[in-house]
């Protein structure tokens, strides 16, 4: 059996409580959009963003599901259905940049999180993060922890650009990019559909058990990175 060398992890639910992404995080999204929108509207990486998000609305309509006509009015209701969205996750970290920036947001990790990732730099293991929040949106919350900036110790960033988590095809590309065998990986998230996949793609996996997670069921499960 082929040793892990590398730790991918999930975000929400697994580093980082649920309550903070959908209380703290996607409020804060929500509150500041319009703003955010009206005061960047002609940089060309919000006008990218918006690009993107007409195109999944036209797709919405086509499927007649009546999304609201207005970009903010759809991020909104984008958010309300945590649809896992590259245009409206790419926005997102932008806007949650402008809070980590003047100190209104900070971000929380469990308490485990960063004693593990000093022990498994120690050990020589690679550290990567999978989530469906943007690249950006991921260093910026790793950078302003309550355990400070954990991001010297992450090697890679991975978001939906490389693909769906529930698609084992993403982890697969994964495992290039970490220079790794999928069996030489361990991926640890508390989405039973994420670990299927991950598994799938040869993946070791454990289910992360976290207070506020949905009740699941997987073969081996943690309750903390102290397991690991």
């Amino acid at each position: 059996m082929d040793q892990v060398g590398g730790i991918l992890l999930d975000i929400e639910g697994t580093t980082t409580p649920i309550a903070f992404v959908h209380e703290v995080l996607f409020s804060y999204a929500r509150t500041h959009a319009r703003d955010f929108l009206r005061n960047n509207q002609d940089s060309d990486d919000v006008r990218a963003d918006i690009a993107l998000l007409r195109e999944e609305h036209a797709s919405d309509k086509s499927n007649n599901l009546e999304p609201p006509e207005s970009i903010a009015d759809y991020i909104d209701w984008l958010i309300d259905r945590d649809r896992k969205s590259t245009g409206l996750k790419s926005l997102q970290g932008k806007i949650w940049r402008q809070g980590y920036r003047d100190g209104s947001l900070k971000s929380q990790v469990f308490a485990d999180v960063a004693p593990a990732f000093q022990r498994w730099r120690a050990a020589g293991l690679k550290i990567s993060i999978f989530s469906s929040g943007s690249v950006l949106a991921q260093q910026l919350l790793f950078a302003h922890t309550d355990a400070g900036d954990l991001t010297k110790f992450i090697d890679g960033y991975f978001d939906t650009n490389v693909g769906k988590k529930a698609e084992a095809e993403s982890y697969r590309k994964i495992a290039v990019a970490m220079d790794l065998k999928p069996s030489e990986i361990l991926f640890i998230s508390d989405v039973v559909a994420e670990l299927e996949a991950a598994k799938e793609a040869g993946m070791k996996t454990l289910l992360s058990i976290r207070p506020g997670n949905s009740l699941q069921e997987w073969p081996q499960a943690i309750h903390s990175f102290d397991e690991v």
